[in-house]
C-alpha cells in the first residue's frame, strides 16, 4: 500500500498560497506572492529534499502542474531539485487539462478521489502532494493522507488560501519529527491519529 504525504509550506497564520513567487497565484487578490523566500534557509531545504527520498511520485492539481511544468523542464541543471522533479512521475487530477508535456506525467482519469484511491493500493513508492492545496483539500475531507509534512514559517500574512481552512475535519496528528531551523521555521511531520480528544482544566 502506498502512502499518500501532503508537503506543504505554510505561514504562522497557515497560509499556503503563493510562497514561490509575486505571479505564483494571485487568485482573490493576493498581494503576498514569494513570502517565503525571505524567512527560508538552508535547513529546510535540507528538510525539504530529504522529503523526496521515500517517494518515486508526485500528485498535483491544475494550478500546481502548470507552474512545475513552466519551470522545472529548463531549470539550473545544477540545482539538485531540477534532476529529481523532471524524473519523478507526476499524477495529474484535472478535469480541464488534456495534453500534459511535462515528462513522465499522467493524468487521472474520471474521479480524482476513485483515482487516487487506485494509486494507494498500486505498487511502487510513496507518493508527494505537492503545493495543490484544493487537491490536498480534497483528499484530506476523505482519509487518503496519512502524512503531514510541513515547514511553517516565521511570518504573518493575514490573507490568502489555507490548507487546514473553514470546514477541515477535526483530526488528532501524531507528531512524527519536529524540529525547528537556525532560522525560525519549525520543520515538522506528522500522521493522522484519529479524533481529537476533549478535556478541562
Amino acid at each position: 500500500m502506498r502512502e499518500i504525504i501532503v508537503c506543504t509550506f505554510l505561514t504562522l497564520d497557515g497560509v499556503t498560497q503563493a510562497p514561490g513567487g509575486p505571479d505564483e497565484d494571485a487568485q482573490s487578490g493576493f498581494e503576498h506572492g514569494g513570502w517565503q523566500k525571505p524567512v527560508t534557509d538552508d535547513e529546510v531545504g535540507a528538510a525539504v529534499a530529504g522529503w523526496y527520498e521515500p517517494s518515486d511520485a508526485m500528485l498535483l492539481g491544475r494550478k500546481t502542474y502548470e507552474i512545475f511544468a513552466a519551470y522545472w523542464p529548463t531549470a539550473d541543471p545544477g540545482n539538485p531539485f531540477t534532476d529529481r522533479m523532471n524524473g519523478m512521475r507526476k499524477y495529474v487530477a484535472s478535469r480541464t487539462l488534456t495534453d500534459l508535456e511535462w515528462r513522465n506525467s499522467t493524468l487521472l482519469d474520471g474521479d480524482a478521489v476513485g483515482a487516487v484511491r487506485e494509486l494507494k493500493a498500486s505498487d511502487g513508492g510513496n507518493i508527494n502532494v505537492v503545493g495543490s492545496g484544493d487537491l490536498a483539500q480534497t483528499l484530506m475531507r476523505h482519509d487518503l493522507v496519512d502524512e503531514y509534512r510541513l515547514t511553517i514559517h516565521p511570518v504573518i500574512i493575514g490573507t490568502g488560501k489555507r490548507l487546514f481552512a473553514g470546514g477541515a475535519i477535526p483530526t488528532a496528528l501524531e507528531p512524527v519529527s519536529v524540529s525547528t531551523t537556525k532560522g525560525g521555521t519549525v520543520v515538522g511531520v506528522y500522521r493522522p491519529n484519529g479524533k481529537p480528544g476533549y478535556g478541562s482544566y
